[in-house]
C-alpha cells in the first residue's frame, strides 16, 4: 500500500501507531515534500510577472528542478517502508545454530545497507532543495517570501532527520568501509546544507523585518 495515496489525517493515524511503517524517514520524506512545495509556490507566483519579467526564466527552472525533487522525496516515502519491511524481518531470524547465527548476520548486514541508502537519498534532495531555496529566497516573489523561509525550514529538517536514520542504521552494519563512506556523506550534506539553509532563514528574515 502506497502512503502517497492516504489522506493527511490517514498518514499521521498510522505514523503516531505501532506500526513499523511509516517511521522517521518517510516522515522525513514527506516534511521535505511539503518544503519543496512551497518554494514551487513562490517560484510560480514570480513567474508571469512583469515585476519579475527579468528573473522569469530562472524561476521557471528553479521550478522545474523543484519539481524532480518533489517527485523523488515523494517516491522516498514508500521506499523507506519498502527497505525496512525486510530488516524488520531480519530481527525475527532463529539464530540457535551456528549456521542460523551466520545467516542471520549475513541477513540484517545486507539489509541494514539497503536501508541506509534511503535516508542518504532523502539528505541528498533535501540538500537540492535547500539550495533551490536559496536562490528563490533572492529572486522570488515578496508577495510570498516568507513561503521560502517556511519552505526551507522543512527541508533542513527533512536533512537533519535523515542523518539521524543514516546512523541508527550504521550502528547495526559491521562493515567499516562502507559505514566510514556514508557517515562521510552524512557529515557533509548536512554541514554545508545546514549553512545554506541557515542563510536563507536569515536572508528573507532580513527582507521581512524592515
Amino acid at each position: 500500500m502506497s502512503m502517497l495515496n492516504e489522506t493527511c489525517k490517514d498518514f499521521n493515524t498510522v505514523l503516531a501507531s505501532k506500526a513499523p511503517v511509516p517511521g522517521g524517514g518517510g516522515a522525513a520524506a514527506m516534511g521535505g515534500a511539503i518544503g519543496m512545495a512551497l518554494s514551487n509556490m513562490v517560484g510560480n507566483l514570480t513567474i508571469g510577472k512583469k515585476k519579475y519579467a527579468d528573473v522569469e526564466d530562472e524561476a521557471k527552472e528553479l521550478v522545474a528542478r523543484g519539481e524532480k525533487v518533489i517527485a523523488a522525496l515523494e517516491a522516498l516515502v514508500d521506499k523507506d517502508a519498502e527497505v525496512f519491511e525486510p530488516l524488520s524481518k531480519a530481527y525475527g531470524m532463529p539464530r540457535e545454530t551456528d549456521a542460523e547465527k551466520k545467516l542471520k548476520a549475513e541477513t540484517m548486514e545486507a539489509c541494514g545497507k539497503t536501508a541506509c541508502s534511503v535516508p542518504l537519498d532523502i539528505m541528498r534532495q533535501a540538500y537540492e532543495g535547500i539550495k533551490i531555496h536559496q536562490r528563490m529566497g533572492v529572486i522570488g516573489t515578496m508577495i510570498a517570501i516568507s513561503d521560502v523561509a517556511c519552505g526551507v525550514v522543512f527541508l533542513k529538517a527533512a536533512l537533519i532527520s535523515g542523518s539521524l536514520n543514516v546512523i541508527i542504521n550504521i550502528n547495526g552494519i559491521k562493515d567499516e568501509e562502507f559505514n566510514k563512506a556514508a557517515k562521510a556523506e552524512m557529515d557533509q550534506l548536512l554541514a554545508d546544507g545546514s549553512k545554506i539553509a541557515d542563510e536563507t532563514l536569515a536572508l528573507v528574515l532580513g527582507k521581512l523585518q524592515k
